[in-house]
């Protein structure tokens, strides 16, 4: 019975995996055509304690080819330097920064209010959310504009990966160029890598689908008119993260079809990995918070279906020696899994270009089982920590 069982759960993931490859396929490459006359979009940056990051993103940003943009900071009572370090930026930039200190208020979603506060004041058609701690290439913008132009979606998605600690004062094109063989250090950054690459092309893919999923909101682009009409946050605004995809969700019940991901290698944003397991913890801690909020249940179907297909490799070996399972057939799973998994993944990590973190898959996939059942029962417990705060 249990061989059946985990037979029926490996044989279903294979078709999934292999419908999230076939639906990543199907998304046209965009190209970033010259543009000038655009529409007016507002780069929203909600930071906290980015004193020592923001600087490098606000340096992207000035060396962008599509200059229709202005740029907002929304600073949420940050107890570093941050202020400072904008205002003295401020006059020196050759696009307009907006610098919009919010109060120290008790909040369950911060990033929601200060996104929300941001769009307020927000002169531009588009708004497009990136983090403080991000960096672009200097076609970032332009690739959005030139995107909504041609096809005139209301929600844009974007590719987030990870690049090499931003200690260093280097260009996003010397970066950029870095493989992710020698330029991530350490396998705990790799393996980061590797499992973030899933959870981009796994949204991009559901959105080619028409079944959206997930998205990132380090790089997330929508009408800011669409944001008033679904009324922005409100509803799920309880919820300490979701500023991306259950706004997602939102703007995708209202408008089938309406969102879309942007497959271009300009619109890329990078970011470093958590160099420590602590921090890494509470990032996915947050981002599971919010899965009791959907109102679809197809994300949730998707994640409990995720879970269980991680866990039938090692239920099958525990069964393996203990004789309940057949080992050609504990090996048959364990292929079952791996293999769609090699050739989906290597797929997006080619296109975030990381071809070299390719050869770490194996390594994620004897990780991955037991890390989804830590975030699993994580997600059942309240309470997190996020940029020096504790929320629920």
């Amino acid at each position: 019975m249990i061989t059946t069982i985990l037979l029926i759960i490996s044989v279903l993931y294979v078709f999934m995996t292999l419908t999230l490859w076939w639906g990543w396929r199907r998304i046209p490459y965009a190209q970033t055509t010259p543009l000038t006359d655009g529409p007016l979009i507002s780069v929203v940056i909600p930071v906290r304690n980015e004193a020592a990051n923001l600087p490098h993103l606000l340096a992207d940003l000035a060396r962008q080819t599509y200059t229709r943009f202005e740029v907002i900071v929304a600073d949420d009572s940050s107890t570093d330097d941050t202020v400072a370090v904008v205002q003295k930026l401020v006059n020196d930039l050759p696009y307009t920064l907006h610098l919009l200190p919010l109060p120290n208020e008790k909040t369950g979603a911060p990033k929601k209010r200060a996104i929300a506060q941001s769009i307020r004041i927000a002169q531009g058609e588009l708004i497009l959310t990136t983090d403080g701690d991000c960096r672009v290439g200097p076609d970032w913008v332009r690739s959005f504009a030139a995107y909504y132009r041609q096809h005139q979606p209301r929600m844009m998605t974007g590719p987030v990966t990870f690049t090499p600690d931003w200690t260093d004062d280097i260009s996003f094109g010397e970066m950029s160029s870095v493989q992710s063989g020698g330029g991530l250090v350490g396998l705990f950054g790799q393996l980061q890598t590797v499992e973030f690459s899933s959870l981009i092309g796994s949204g991009a893919a559901t959105l080619a689908l028409n079944n959206p999923t997930m998205c990132n909101g380090a790089n997330l682009c929508y009408e800011k008119r669409v944001f008033e009409e679904v009324n922005g946050f409100a509803g799920i605004d309880h919820v300490a993260s979701g500023d991306d995809e259950l706004l997602m969700h939102k703007i995708a019940r209202r408008y089938p079809g309406g969102v879309q991901f942007l497959k271009n290698r300009d619109a890329i944003v990078q970011t470093a990995p958590h160099s420590s397991w602590v921090a890494f913890y509470q990032q996915r801690k947050r981002w599971a918070s919010k899965w009791k909020a959907y109102e679809s249940w197809h994300p949730s179907a998707l994640a409990i279906f995720v879970f269980l297909s991680n866990m039938a490799p090692v239920v099958a070996v525990l069964g393996g020696v203990g004789g309940l399972v057949p080992w050609p057939i504990v090996l048959l799973i364990i292929g079952l899994k791996t293999i769609p998994e090699f050739i989906f993944l290597r797929a997006i990590l080619r296109f975030l270009q990381k071809p070299g973190a390719a050869r770490w898959i194996p390594a994620t996939q004897l990780v991955y089982p037991f890390y989804v059942v830590l975030f699993g029962l994580a997600a059942q417990q309240k309470g997190f920590t996020w940029k020096g705060r504790s929320l629920k």
